[in-house]
């Protein structure tokens, strides 16, 4: 299996510039096939008071500085926005960086993450219990595929969103619409992986509690029919700068358990060159 493999850096304790150098340099990496950040509206780790950049914003900015990267949230969080206007701002990163958006969503953050909790609050947004999450995630991911094709106006009276009138344009680049990734472990969750994703990811990095979640969502698509090789499976792995063998095992190991999709995550602060090191050290050597 020949992975593909692709940077997450969290857009949080950082400062923009920091962020702006290693895009710009992995989009000159071929090795490198796409770069993530993470949707969080204060800091989940650190300093509580320190900068978190709004993912979305910082993606628009990201994608008109690079040419080649395939980009998004991993994962967007379906509490923070309402569906049809999500459509709307993926629709828009899309036509920016010229069709290179994979579209990340997810139900939204565990109840048992307090800094990640505490967001919620502070802006105002409402933090559903986790099965009215997961079933507003399932709304909205049939929705955006509607607000993506749909040639007229709509409208929708589902459980949660009703819309009147809804239109989607410009449409995204991708047709029929950027390729989903839905993240979470869950059975609910990986339910509604099953029925519209095009890539699943593991949050986290335990290959072995990965692999079992994994053979559950085979069994889920092969109970509605639909062939589990379509979906792509895949993994978050920690880069540890000083211990690149550590790095590599944890990726061949992931490989060898079926996700062909890597995502290595880079600690700040950023080493120069960073993107270069990744390529050499970790993702030519598998």
């Amino acid at each position: 299996m020949t992975p593909s493999v692709g940077i997450i850096t969290a857009p949080s304790q950082v400062a923009y510039a920091d962020l702006l150098r290693v895009w710009q340099e992995a989009d000159t990496v071929e090795e490198i096939e796409h770069a993530w950040l993470f949707d969080h509206l204060l800091p989940i780790s650190g300093d509580p008071l320190g900068p978190t950049f709004e993912g979305w914003t910082l993606l628009a900015a990201l994608a008109a500085a690079t040419e080649r990267l395939r980009l998004g949230v991993l994962v967007t969080s379906n509490r923070f926005r309402p569906p049809a206007v999500l459509a709307k701002i993926a629709a828009t990163v899309d036509v920016v960086s010229g069709g290179r958006l994979d579209m990340g969503l997810g139900a939204g953050s565990r109840p048992d993450v307090p800094m990640a909790r505490r967001e919620y609050e502070a802006h105002g947004l409402p933090y559903w219990d986790s099965p009215e999450a997961v079933a507003r995630l399932s709304e909205t991911c049939a929705l955006l595929r509607r607000l993506w094709t749909a040639d007229e106006p709509f409208d929708v009276h589902g459980e949660y969103v009703q819309l009147t009138g809804a239109y989607g344009s410009p449409k995204p680049v991708q047709r029929p619409g950027p390729p989903l990734m839905i993240g979470g472990r869950a059975g609910r969750t990986l339910r509604v992986v099953a029925e519209h994703a095009d890539l699943w990811n593991y949050p986290g990095g335990d290959v072995e509690d990965a692999s079992g979640r994994s053979a559950l969502l085979d069994r889920y698509c092969t109970e509605i029919g639909r062939d589990p090789a379509a979906i792509t499976r895949s993994l978050v792995i920690p880069v540890a700068y000083d211990d690149a063998g550590a790095t590599r095992d944890h990726a061949r190991h992931a490989i060898d358990a079926g996700f062909s999709h890597l995502v290595l995550s880079l600690p700040a602060p950023y080493p120069e060159k960073v993107a270069r090191w990744v390529a050499d050290e970790v993702i030519n050597r598998l």
